[in-house]
């Protein structure tokens, strides 16, 4: 891999994303390749040590804030891919703690969300594809499991609009 990331650096590339977690391409589904494998985040460490001009971000398997602050003491970045669906709300923990911006609450989320949800209605887009994105936004909290079955529910049915939303609301009660 050194041999990869020093010839395409010097052709100009400086970021690189890299999976800690080495594909096995026989015997193995996709879904099966994400979870066996195990993840080595040490060889993505290294690759920073050895390239400390490039910008290295590691991707795989982080699902906690905490594991991205321990990661970004060896890279310059982590990548978050599936948590962000299945725990929507890890993309505000992250931007209060890592950027240090103001705390939302996942009401307030929703209720800044609403106008962009209208506005692509209006654009003949379905509330499902929309919704698909904020299944996971009330993970763990109280009425976490009715959120996401009304929104399942109801958001793909003829003219379906932000009333599903705002129902949906009404099953959530803790707010942190």
């Amino acid at each position: 891999m050194t041999h990869f990331i020093q010839t395409v650096s010097q052709a100009g590339c400086d970021v690189f994303i890299i999976h800690a977690r080495k594909a096995w391409l026989n015997g193995l589904s996709p879904k099966q390749n994400r979870e066996i494998p195990p993840l080595r985040y040490e060889v993505v460490h290294a690759i920073k040590h050895d390239f400390p001009h490039l910008t290295i971000v590691l991707n795989g398997g982080i699902k906690q804030l905490a594991q991205i602050e321990q990661q970004l003491q060896h890279v310059d970045g982590v990548m978050i891919g599936r948590e962000a669906y299945s725990n929507t709300y890890l993309l505000a923990q992250i931007e209060q703690k890592i950027f240090s911006c103001e705390p939302h609450q996942r009401s307030d989320v929703i209720h800044q969300f609403i106008p962009y949800i209208e506005q692509q209605l209006s654009r003949n887009i379905k509330l499902s594809s929309i919704t698909r994105h904020i299944l996971g936004l009330y993970q763990g909290q109280k009425g976490a499991r009715m959120w996401r079955r009304h929104l399942s529910e109801n958001a793909h049915l003829f003219n379906a609009d932000v009333e599903v939303i705002k129902e949906a609301l009404s099953y959530v009660r803790n707010d942190t």
